[in-house]
């Protein structure tokens, strides 16, 4: 018996009821629907990849997507169903992916050279294959919707509005920006709020798209490639901001991440920390070791509640948190519907196996916030004053427009 007549006749066995709205393309030119109008197509270019089905090997399988040696057709969010219902029908014995990338570095430091070398990896890509699918003023993290109608523009527009608005900007004011990006935060902060900003990064590409964008805000604004831990704790600043950068620091250093934060704020300013965060339960798989190889490396999300403990034990009084899990299930799927809209312009700046990558990376995180196994988080807090708590306002009126 050939070995495609035996996983044929495994997997009839292993993923019905419900089936998968997939086909099956084989490398002999042979079809096998699991329904009657499937919305997925997966071509198999080897007995190998087929015997890596079988046996639920993700880790295999994400590896011949990237290579080729895989294909996968239909739209991006069928893709990521039909992936997660292979997953929990075949992937019987395996931990969780999605654990795996919460957990794995939770006992692990990273020298500085090897957190500048995994930023790089996933923000020097390409800032023009960035800016095919990121808004107009290449913002890389969770956007804030108002209305059904926000597009990725203004979205993330109210976003940087509502992020300065919590920090409570006020003109001449020194803002520190850590894995400032491409600069679009202290951009708004300057050019609405009169702020001197300073900015962080460890990505090459992204601090010289920041130079040309803010050249105007010359001596408002300075940018750097530096890591957090290079900051000269006597250069106080009245207001720090982190937005998606704990991720790369690893749970093992953040008492150190956050410390420093603390002993950069004047006594009464305020930190604003926003990131991703696991919600604790027990997810299903998602490829945990895909994250991990290709979009991630040494990235690590931890609880809100951890968070919270370590932040307080940094000596910060926290204010305010709000959950926007919502909003990134949002922003993700505004993301991978424009790549999909310049796939042949992605694949150009960035190679077909970033492309591949990306294309589906971007669902599955969405899948992800969709089910709860992840969650975002903006966590404000104040740096005590003269021995006692800094002053605070009474309600959260401030953090919005009417």
């Amino acid at each position: 018996m050939s070995i495609k007549v035996q996983a044929l006749s495994y997997l009839r066995t292993m993923v019905a009821d419900p089936q998968p709205s997939l086909r099956l393309a084989f490398w002999d030119g042979d079809l096998f629907d699991f329904s009657s109008q499937p919305e997925v197509v997966i071509r198999i270019t080897s007995p190998r990849v087929l015997g890596a089905l079988m046996q639920g090997d993700f880790e295999k399988l994400g590896d011949a997507y990237v290579n080729g040696s895989l294909a996968v057709e239909g739209r991006p969010r069928d893709i990521i169903n039909v992936g997660v219902c292979l997953c929990e029908k075949l992937e019987k014995s395996r931990a969780a992916g999605l654990m795996k990338f919460m957990t794995r570095f939770a006992s692990r430091r990273m020298s500085m050279a090897q957190e500048a070398a995994n930023v790089r990896r996933h923000y020097d890509v390409s800032n023009e294959f960035y800016k095919l699918w990121l808004d107009k003023r290449l913002v890389y993290s969770c956007a804030y919707y108002q209305n059904d109608d926000d597009d990725i523009d203004l979205a993330q527009e109210q976003k940087l509005s509502h992020l300065c608005r919590k920090l409570m900007l006020k003109p001449g004011e020194k803002l520190l920006d850590v894995g400032c990006g491409w600069g679009a935060l202290l951009q708004w902060a300057t050019e609405r709020h009169g702020t001197i900003g300073t900015g962080i990064t460890l990505s090459e590409r992204q601090f010289e798209e920041a130079k040309i964008r803010l050249a105007h805000l010359d001596g408002k604004v300075d940018l750097a490639i530096k890591n957090f831990k290079e900051l000269e704790e006597c250069s106080l600043f009245d207001k720090v901001v982190s937005v998606g950068m704990y991720e790369h620091v690893g749970a093992a250093a953040l008492p150190t991440y956050f410390s420093k934060m603390a002993m950069l704020l004047k006594p009464g300013g305020v930190f604003l920390n926003h990131g991703i965060v696991s919600t604790g339960g027990q997810p299903g798989p998602s490829g945990g070791e895909f994250i991990e190889r290709y979009v991630f490396p040494g990235g690590s999300v931890s609880t809100l509640s951890t968070l919270a403990r370590e932040i307080s034990s940094a000596g910060l009084e926290i204010l305010d948190i709000e959950d926007l899990r919502p909003h990134y299930v949002r922003t993700l799927l505004d993301w991978s519907e424009r790549l999909e809209q310049h796939k042949e312009s992605a694949i150009a700046a960035a190679g077909p196996e970033v492309y591949r990558i990306w294309r589906v990376y971007l669902p599955g995180m969405a899948y992800a916030f969709e089910r709860g196994w992840l969650s975002v988080a903006q966590i404000l807090a104040l740096k005590p004053k003269d021995g006692r708590p800094a002053p605070r306002p009474w309600t959260r009126a401030y953090q919005y427009l009417y």
